[in-house]
């Protein structure tokens, strides 16, 4: 018989980590830790009071952060690989040892393991990091954790040169990779606290507002959590050409595209910028020469890699272990150095012409065009695009010039009706449009074709990943760029009713078609302005046009869901191409 008690008073073993020297070894018995523990289990189970304690074996947990197995390869030290923090070494060992084998005979692990991936962790790991949410999540091993929830321990460290500014804004915050980020605003004199619930939580007013406000007149968020690198050498473009499964974009213009694995998997989900050539120029905002003052445009080239942050080192590791060896690609990790502030929304050019002198109208900076200019008297990289789907400008500028770019913002911003958003809006705004996310629709268990990304991959050049989507599909792809078979990534709104009873998918949950299992849900929540619950997941490419009943199950009640034929809002795109 086993009995398992997490004590909540625990007690780290090694107060800080585990000593270099400790093996096999045990520790010596204290049982007084959990002789509460043992009373109930005695009182449940007499028969154990009677026999005795005959041994004590006392030995350490170890764990990560999170509670997950820390595997894989270590970026920066080539050859070194981890497999720890196995906790519960019986029942994890088995995945654990198949992924690492896999990782280094095949250079895959065969399927994604992001959630042990030691690459999901940066420097803000630290080890008073480490042991304050251990000692968090051991003691909170056997509560239910809510989908909105962020705990307390290991925040506040890392912010943005704003955060001043968002906490007078009444944020309500979250952390990505250890970045303080705003959620949502909460009304001015209410305490800025969302309540943790599987239903609707008190953010659903304000973040309606939020929504409605992009899409009627112009919103502003901060995007500084983005993973952002500088790609530069004589071989940057065909450096990049190999690497990602679309095309490498032209100076002045930006591209989205997959990166893809071996196994033509999707490995990232990215967006390029290659910056202009400017002969009058010598520095951008990151403080880089971007100029063609060499007088060769090809040497000068400069690429601006931007994708999720919370992928950061999982991308480093994946250019480092395609990088050259003979000097002639190098990159810089951004990171928190460079700044970001997205505007969106119809009135988002108004506003910033109002602030620079560069042509921004729909002919002197079209939709992808990325540039250089002044905002103010700030100097920014400026890229036409919004993951709202709406008129949008992502603007990054150097940390020491984002609180002075905010509030020249902020104020030129009032006689436009200037809203701030947080992410939980953008979520409410990229699900009408159809836009998937990176660890959510976009993950390594899926290829670009599955994942609806087929448009941007361009089969007739080479690429890592290509031979293995050519054995799939054939030379050119599926037709449409729309799988027969396998997965398909698919829109539904459900029927999730009204009032108090109402709850939106978060992701997980199965999808049915006539009576049976056959998907499962990647994310969702509710389109305010197109007001519809929405869920996205993947389901056999077969039924993607079935005309059978579809539900999806959402704490345990199964909801009516209707398939979506393309997206809720602008599809055709001509609001964010305006």
């Amino acid at each position: 018989m086993l009995l398992g008690t997490y004590e909540q008073a625990c007690l780290p073993w090694s107060p800080r980590q585990t000593p270099w020297d400790f093996s096999m070894r045990l520790l010596p018995s204290d049982l007084d830790r959990i002789a509460d523990s043992l009373e109930v289990a005695f009182a449940h189970f007499p028969a154990l009071a009677a026999a005795g304690i005959q041994r004590v074996v006392n030995g350490p947990f170890t764990f990560a952060p999170d509670g997950n197995p820390l595997v894989g390869p270590v970026r920066g030290l080539p050859g070194y690989w981890t497999a720890c923090g196995v906790m519960a070494g019986l029942s994890q060992c088995g995945g654990v040892g198949l992924s690492v084998a896999n990782w280094i005979t095949a250079e895959d692990p065969g399927f994604d393991v992001w959630a042990m991936d030691v690459a999901r962790f940066g420097d803000y790991a630290t080890l008073a990091y480490t042991n304050a949410k251990v000692r968090e999540n051991y003691t909170r091993r056997f509560r239910i954790t809510f989908p909105n929830e962020f705990l307390p321990e290991g925040r506040g460290v890392q912010t943005s040169p704003i955060y001043d500014r968002l906490v007078a804004a009444n944020a309500v915050w979250g952390d990505a990779f250890g970045l303080e980020s705003a959620l949502w605003f909460q009304t001015p004199g209410r305490e800025p606290v969302e309540e943790v619930t599987f239903g609707r939580s008190n953010a659903w007013d304000r973040v309606r507002a939020e929504t409605l406000a992009v899409r009627a007149g112009v919103g502003m968020m901060e995007t500084t959590g983005f993973a952002k690198f500088l790609v530069s050498g004589p071989a940057a473009r065909e450096w990049l050409d190999r690497l990602l499964a679309g095309r490498v974009p032209i100076p002045g213009r930006m591209a989205l595209t997959p990166m893809t694995n071996p196994r033509g998997n999707l490995a990232g989900d990215l967006t390029v910028a290659c910056l202009p050539a400017a002969p009058g120029r010598a520095e951008g905002p990151a403080g880089t020469v971007v100029g063609g003052a060499t007088g060769n445009v090809r040497d000068g080239e400069r690429f601006v890699v931007f994708g999720s942050g919370i992928a950061e080192r999982y991308y480093e590791r994946w250019f480092d272990a395609h990088m050259p060896t003979d000097g002639s690609v190098s990159y810089q990790t951004l990171g928190a150095e460079l700044c970001g502030l997205a505007i969106a929304g119809p009135a988002a050019r108004g506003l910033l012409a109002e602030v620079t002198d560069t042509d921004v109208s729909a002919h002197g900076m079209r939709f992808m065009a990325f540039d250089e200019m002044e905002v103010g008297q700030a100097p920014v990289w400026c890229g036409r695009i919004s993951f709202t789907g709406d008129l949008g400008y992502e603007l990054w500028m150097p940390a020491r010039y984002q609180r002075y770019v905010f509030d020249l913002l902020r104020s030129a911003g009032e006689a436009h009706g200037l809203e701030l958003f947080g992410l939980h809006a953008l979520n409410s705004l990229r699900l009408e449009k159809g836009f998937g996310s990176w660890l959510r629709e976009y993950r390594s268990d899926y290829d670009p074709f599955e994942a609806g990304l087929g448009r941007f991959v361009r089969m007739e050049k080479d690429f890592i990943g290509r031979d293995a989507l050519i054995a799939k599909y054939g030379e050119t792809g599926p037709p449409g760029g729309k799988p027969s078979s396998g997965l398909r990534l698919c829109t539904w709104t459900v029927d999730v009713g009204t009032g108090s009873d109402a709850c939106d998918v978060i992701g997980d949950e199965p999808v049915w078609h006539d009576g049976e299992v056959v998907g499962w849900v990647t994310s969702g929540g509710y389109a305010h302005h197109s007001e519809a619950s929405v869920a996205m997941g993947y389901i056999p490419a077969a039924l993607a046009s079935s005309s059978g009943r579809f539900e999806i199950e959402i704490v345990g009640t199964r909801r009516p869901a209707k398939p979506v034929d393309g997206c809720l809002w602008d599809p055709e795109g001509t609001h964010m191409r305006a």
